[in-house]
């Protein structure tokens, strides 16, 4: 969602104009709505470039017919007819990576400018489009003298500031520690490692996530390299892209679960043994060890990772059993010595002291205790393991409901009388890891390019960020 570096700017201009007019969080979070849908409004009456598609500009469309309704548009009172239902739109997913990177500040909900003001020239960007925003109905004529904000629209003042502010650097040519915080820096050197990636791998079609798998979680770049081996990120993004399979794979398996079941009223409810059967009857006939011993080898001969998990993916990420040998994969990852000491922490996280709940070192156990057992077995387990989970959480976030004085469970799944049913469905998708949306972001500043769906690092993108050796 946070992918355009126009809307961080836009919030910024917001900000600076709600402290010039002493804008209480009323008036800013009307601003806020009115301003998104007159971008959006942008963009379906003026000929934009397809590849810029403004948030909300579909259900903005109906407010378009002989000029603009902007009040009815971002109506506030009635937010499912509006252009979003979410009380502030579209600044409820930009707001956090905003006040993080310091163009917004948030005081007792109130816009305000963050440690990076917005310059002048970004300021008058905007003019135009705040403006209007006192207006409850805009022509298409008043509308057009905004356009200068639309997306695609070049602004150098704004590619300047926001390269500065997301590279720390100062005038796009000088990195002073000093200068900045530590959140900068990691960005900064997380801008870094992905350049690098892209520099040795930019030129095999993947996506910047997967680009930046190849550089640093597989193969020995990650410590050999000159320009990554000497950024102490690195390490940190070694863990978590590898951590990142483990846990897309349990969110795969737990909605494949969910996807199952029925719900209250229906006749597909389940048992915990029928979900147990569920995917035990999928897997091998075979022990635990043996299916072990089938899987491709994690290293090679120097030591290094070889990437067992994109193998596995390739069978399909939808098949339940795949999902059990990533975790299982995720397990053998784990052991002492497998990843450097640096990594490996990170890997398991942090803060942990001990084993947790289905995390690598958890399955690992499950391994050693079921390793000449059926996989059937260990595949059952792990559903109860998973259905215990679940009811760990949903206790955890247990509240009472104000309307009726009665508790509250936020869960998907609920169980009665010994069978499970579901309110809905869960998600599947990977948890983000922002890396493709920090990539969109480098190319929007031209930093990086992408021709021929291979991606390249600019001249001016190497110079900035140091990937050269």
């Amino acid at each position: 969602m946070t992918r355009y570096i126009r809307y961080h700017s836009l919030y910024a201009a917001i900000a600076a104009h709600a402290e010039r007019n002493a804008w209480d969080i009323t008036a800013c979070r009307r601003a806020v709505r009115r301003c998104e849908v007159l971008l959006a409004a942008l963009q379906h009456h003026t000929e934009a470039d397809p590849a810029w598609l403004s948030h909300g500009v579909d259900r903005v469309r109906r407010f378009c017919t002989e000029e603009l309704e902007l009040a009815r548009a971002a109506d506030e009172e009635h937010l499912s007819q509006s252009y979003s239902p979410r009380r502030w739109g579209f600044w409820e997913q930009y707001g956090g990576p905003a006040t993080v990177l310091g163009t917004v500040d948030v005081r007792d909900g109130v816009l305000r400018p963050g440690r990076h003001l917005c310059p002048p020239a970004v300021k008058e960007l905007f003019a135009p489009l705040l403006s209007l925003v006192a207006r409850d109905v805009v022509s298409f004529a008043e509308l057009e003298t905004a356009g200068q904000a639309a997306l695609g629209v070049p602004c150098s003042a704004e590619r300047e500031w926001l390269t500065d502010v997301l590279t720390a650097t100062r005038d796009g040519r000088t990195h002073a520690q000093g200068d900045w915080e530590a959140s900068d820096r990691t960005r900064r050197a997380t801008l870094r490692i992905l350049g690098r990636a892209i520099d040795l791998h930019g030129h095999e079609g993947d996506g910047y996530q997967e680009t930046l798998r190849s550089a640093v979680a597989f193969g020995g770049e990650a410590t050999t390299d000159p320009v990554l081996a000497a950024i102490p990120e690195t390490a940190g993004w070694w863990g978590v892209l590898l951590r990142h399979y483990s846990v897309g794979a349990w969110r795969r398996l737990w909605a494949a679960l969910v996807a199952g079941v029925g719900s209250k009223d229906g006749e597909a409810d389940r048992s915990a043994e029928e979900l147990r059967d569920w995917l035990a009857q999928q897997a091998p006939d075979a022990n635990v060890r043996r299916v072990l011993g089938n899987l491709p080898p994690l290293k090679n001969a120097a030591g290094q990772l070889l990437p067992v998990e994109r193998h596995l993916l390739t069978q399909g990420a939808d098949a339940p059993m795949t999902n059990v040998l990533l975790l299982m994969v995720g397990a053998l990852r784990s052991r002492e010595g497998h990843l450097p000491d640096d990594v490996r922490a990170v890997f398991l996280g942090r803060q942990r002291r001990w084993a947790e709940f289905l995390d690598p070192t958890w399955v690992d156990g499950l391994i050693d205790d079921y390793a000449d057992r059926p996989v059937r077995d260990l595949a059952a387990r792990l559903v109860d393991d998973m259905l215990a989970q679940s009811r760990r959480v949903a206790l955890a976030k247990l509240r009472t409901d104000p309307a009726t004085g009665g508790l509250k469970i936020f869960s998907r799944l609920h169980l009665r009388n010994e069978r499970y049913f579901k309110t809905g469905d869960e998600g599947d998708s990977d948890i983000g890891t922002r890396i493709p949306q920090l990539g969109s972001l480098a190319a929007q500043l031209g930093l990086f390019v992408v021709r021929d769906n291979c991606h390249t690092v600019t001249a001016q993108g190497r110079r900035i960020l140091e990937t050269n050796p």
